[in-house]
């Protein structure tokens, strides 16, 4: 079940939305905390350039988290898929577009495109997010202008098609999670960039050494909270292409889904 809420998008007037006002354009630089031993930006600091951005871009259109705490709704991130065209290392500068794009179901979809300094493109993403009433603890459908806001750009695409809908995949190799402290946000669940590096953490130093990501698709299925313990399979489905299961083994739930393609 969902219930509505009737959203205002205070800062402009529908009539003044253009696609210049609806689009973000935030610039990046490459830190040391972003890469890994080998000085490559990590999926996960790849991916939290872009939930940052879509941060910003919620803040500016009026429904970020300041205004839908108010409002007592939260935003969750549902399914995430990115696909990667060149890898960025430390100190390089990188700037990401982002825009809300359409509806889909009870998702709200938002794109992606990362360039580099010469403009060449990075990475693009889609993203579906899902509106949470903080009170009855479930999904909700917003109507009024931040809806309508949301499908001013339906035909502008960084990725055709929607964010991708993992299925399960049964068996695989195995490793058991402590979730601790610093893997939760203020809302108390586990961050996105957590879950990547858990991910990422299922291969070795030498796979790493001689590998780069080249897609990444996660569904976000059940919260976890803390001091839950996560158990983690991973099967290689194809040739580079690696498929994750995780299991809230406190809960007996499936948690998320993960697919990582080299």
């Amino acid at each position: 079940m969902f219930v509505e809420h009737s959203i205002i998008v205070k800062k402009y007037n529908m009539q003044d939305l253009t696609e210049s006002q609806l689009t973000l354009k935030k610039e990046f630089i490459v830190t040391s905390a972003d890469t890994d031993m080998f000085g490559r930006l990590k999926l996960s600091g790849l991916s939290n350039f872009l939930i940052q951005s879509a941060i910003s871009s919620a803040d500016k259109l009026g429904f970020g988290l300041k205004y839908l705490h108010e409002e007592k709704l939260f935003w969750v991130l549902s399914r995430f898929t990115i696909h990667i065209e060149r890898q960025l290392n430390w100190y390089d500068v990188a700037e990401v577009e982002t825009w809300p794009k359409t509806v889909d179901g009870l998702l709200y979809i938002r794109d992606f495109i990362m360039r580099d300094k010469q403009q060449r493109i990075v990475a693009k993403g889609t993203s579906g997010w899902i509106a949470i009433d903080s009170i009855k603890k479930r999904p909700t459908k917003i109507t009024g202008i931040i809806k309508d806001v949301f499908y001013s750009l339906k035909h502008k695409n960084a990725i055709e098609k929607m964010p991708e809908r993992l299925l399960f995949v049964d068996n695989g190799q195995e490793t058991k999670i402590q979730t601790n402290f610093f893997d939760f946000d203020l809302n108390q669940h586990v961050t996105t960039t957590r879950y990547i590096d858990w991910l990422m953490d299922r291969f070795t130093f030498e796979f790493h050494k001689n590998n780069y990501p080249k897609k990444l698709s996660i569904n976000f299925l059940k919260e976890i909270k803390p001091e839950n313990q996560i158990q983690i399979y991973k099967n290689e489905t194809e040739q580079n292409k690696y498929h994750f299961e995780g299991i809230n083994v406190s809960t007996e739930r499936k948690a998320f889904r993960g697919e990582i393609v080299f």
